[in-house]
């Protein structure tokens, strides 16, 4: 069973019917991680930060 990275707490996840680039909700603390392997399962914390420096990035280079 996978756990939370923030947390701990168990995250629910049907290991069968996971694919690369979904994203997992931990219940107890709202943490998001895509899921970058499946087998393994292995999980990345969704970097909300990351995301948003992308599209300023884009945008800047549209504006040049």
């Amino acid at each position: 069973m996978a756990l939370c990275l923030e947390c701990d707490a168990p995250l629910d996840i049907d290991i069968d019917e996971v694919d690369e680039g979904d994203v997992i909700l931990c219940d107890e603390c709202g943490t998001e991680f895509e899921v970058v392997g499946t087998e393994p399962l292995e999980l990345a914390r969704v970097e909300e930060e990351g995301y948003e420096d992308e599209d300023k990035i884009g945008e800047e280079e549209e504006e040049e």
